[in-house]
């Protein structure tokens, strides 16, 4: 009955969407959205303070299901609500700019495929498991494919949108297979049922295929290739929206795997290590080819890859903390990496609302076309900061609390003496992600919004409209609550670490309280000194005469805006331990160091994932030998089209007579 509301309930958002005048159909998607994300936080708060709330109970081709929130479930609802309503709500000053080139129904079906996403990704983590979570996960998959195909007249939005549904058919099957050998098993195929699977048959096999199955979703390395290229493809909320929160729908699959397990046996260590070893290679993958890009969506894209990874490192470690029997350790990685995932949704989400306002006034998200726009666009270039730093996991802000977290629980593995290399080793890449992220950022955020503009294009751009600014300060309204006041958003986090580990949440709280209580007092007198010496500042230059002139060229006279680090320039340096993970397209050629007085030169270069060609177009190669093989029977004679149809019946009489059909 549940799922026949829920088909009926779509049926009458899209009938309504598609009725409503093109102008207010935002409005009507934003009602709707808003609704559903204010019924899905009260269940949240109900599940978080009290016990599992119950909403239906499900018969189906895997036997008995529910829809239910339990407390994992309530954390994934609340980041999915408010990304939601920030996503559409930011959508309004983004869309109307193609008012003029689409019809109303190519609008209506855009907000009907984002309320079905937002609706499919909440069912997801409410559901049980079994055929509810598949119709779920599938009705994401295609909404969140149409999304992306907005601007579908574009050849490689269309290509993008393909190699995403590609892959993530392919990483559906797999939790197809792994739902089907948990039900022949156990004669159920609810996510509870899978402790029981691990008692009587061999875990690993049906762990590695759902692991798989979650990782295509979650962007992990190798099943990554799908990432670069929905982002830059999709509009930059739709980016925000899959990026920031749809990815996480594979974390939380991997979490519901962990909550399975028994929390002291061998067969946790072995797991934890397999979530470490792949948290770290993403990691490292992800952040490395980040720094390399020289588009701002693309950027964005390797960075997601670059925090699951992160998340990763959390879990692993928290698995092989509770096996090694240290809860401490454990709630330390589970809270870092639950946190990590609040965190990362919102900052994401504003980074890609910041390169959409980029995108409508400049119509480009290549960096090097920019420069200077901060003085044009100040709002944004205050918010994207703000982001920035977060992302980098710089005090006072959220992504260093999580961070933080992760790096407690490594710490107390190195000095109690539980799993030491494992400790050292995520230490060591933790460092080292966390590096290149701020040259990454750095090099995003200063070739874009600092020094001079290189095109007409910023010169003549301006802010964007105040609705659009409104949905970028929710996130950022709490990226400054969790940096700042980290003792009181640790409380639910440790709540919902308890029901997938069993560990006391009071282990974490009596153990972070001081901590976290002196990083939000050292994150306030920052603050404080910042206003301090800004105040002092302006009352200075208030007494004196200031003059303004240009900055010194080193004595040449002939300065230009081309005289001035470039995306590639900035992470040349990187490009010794890069280059060997990208395929390099070059469009033009480099000044070469002997030329003095080099000539003008055309070079544009784009740095691709090398596995995207082992692993991403395999496909398109497959459709085309099909293609080609199908075109064979394009004959133009009808007596072969009739034999065709002949064989066709003959062969289904043949199989029905075996019982095959």
């Amino acid at each position: 009955m549940f799922l026949y509301t829920l088909l009926a309930a779509a049926v009458v958002v899209t009938v309504a969407l598609f009725i409503t005048p093109l102008r207010y159909k935002v409005w009507v998607a934003t009602g709707i959205i808003a609704t559903t994300a204010i019924a899905a936080i009260t269940l949240a708060v109900m599940a978080l303070s009290g016990g599992e709330v119950v909403l239906a109970e499900l018969t189906t081709l895997f036997g008995a299901e529910s829809i239910a929130v339990d407390k994992l479930s309530s954390l994934f609802l609340i980041i999915i609500a408010i990304a939601s309503v920030a996503t559409v709500l930011y959508s309004k000053g983004y869309v109307e700019g193609y008012l003029k080139r689409f019809s109303s129904a190519h609008i209506a079906l855009h907000y009907t495929a984002l309320t079905l996403l937002v609706v499919s990704m909440m069912v997801v983590v409410m559901s049980s498991g079994g055929f509810s979570f598949l119709f779920a996960w599938e009705l994401m998959t295609i909404a969140s494919f149409v999304l992306i195909l907005f601007e579908a007249e574009r050849q490689d939005v269309r290509r993008a949108a393909l190699n995403y549904l590609v892959m993530m058919h392919i990483g559906f099957m797999f939790l197809v297979i792994g739902f089907v050998l948990l039900y022949n098993v156990t004669g159920a195929a609810n996510f509870s049922d899978i402790e029981h699977y691990f008692k009587i048959e061999a875990p690993l096999p049906l762990f590695v295929i759902l692991f798989i199955g979650f990782g295509m979703k979650a962007g992990i390395f190798p099943m990554h290739i799908w990432l670069p290229e929905a982002h830059p493809a999709a509009p930059s909320h739709v980016s925000a929206i899959m990026s920031g929160v749809m990815i996480k729908t594979g974390v939380y699959g991997i979490m519901r795997l962990l909550q399975a397990i028994d929390q002291n046996g061998d067969l946790l260590y072995t797991i934890g290590l397999i979530v470490l070893l792949s948290g770290i290679v993403t990691g490292l993958w992800g952040v490395i080819l980040a720094a390399m890009q020289n588009d701002i969506k693309r950027l964005l894209a390797y960075s997601s890859i670059e925090n699951i990874g992160v998340i990763l490192i959390g879990l692993g470690i928290a698995a092989v903390g509770h096996a090694a029997g240290s809860d401490l350790i454990g709630m330390c990685g589970l809270c870092g990496a639950l946190l990590h995932t609040v965190n990362h949704s919102l900052f994401k989400s504003m980074l890609f609302f910041s390169a959409g306002n980029i995108y409508s006034k400049l119509h480009t998200t290549a960096m090097n076309q920019m420069g200077g726009l901060a003085k044009h666009m100040p709002i944004t270039a205050m918010l994207m900061l703000l982001a920035t730093l977060a992302i980098c996991a710089l005090p006072p802000l959220n992504g260093f609390v999580s961070e933080l977290l992760i790096y407690i629980g490594m710490f107390n593995g190195v000095s109690d003496g539980h799993e030491v290399l494992y400790s050292v080793a995520g230490i060591i890449a933790l460092s080292l992600i966390g590096g290149i992220v701020v040259l990454a950022f750095t090099k995003l955020y200063g070739v874009v919004f600092l020094g001079s503009p290189r095109s007409t294009h910023v010169a003549e751009s301006g802010e964007v409209d105040n609705l659009r600014i409104g949905a970028m300060a929710i996130p950022a309204a709490l990226i400054l609550f969790i940096g700042l006041l980290p003792q009181y958003a640790i409380r639910p986090i440790a709540i919902v670490a308890e029901s997938i580990s069993g560990a006391d949440n009071t282990i974490a709280l009596n153990y972070f309280a001081p901590t976290l209580k002196a990083v939000s007092s050292a994150g306030w007198i920052l603050i404080a000194i910042v206003l301090l010496l800004y105040a002092l500042k302006h009352y200075l230059q208030s007494r004196s005469k200031i003059e303004e002139g240009p900055t010194w060229g080193c004595g040449f006279t002939a300065i230009n805006t081309r005289m001035q680090y470039t995306g590639e320039s900035f992470s040349e340096g990187l490009e010794n331990i890069g280059k060997p993970l990208m395929k390099d397209t070059i469009d033009g050629r480099a000044v070469d160091k002997g030329e003095i007085f080099p000539s003008p030169h055309n070079y544009h270069i784009v740095h691709k994932d090398k596995v995207d060609s082992l692993l991403g177009q395999w496909w398109v190669k497959m459709l085309h030998r099909i293609n080609e093989w199908v075109m064979r029977l394009r004959t133009g004679r009808v007596n072969n089209y009739i034999t065709f149809a002949l064989a066709f019946f003959i062969a289904v009489l043949i199989l029905s007579l075996v019982g095959i059909l």
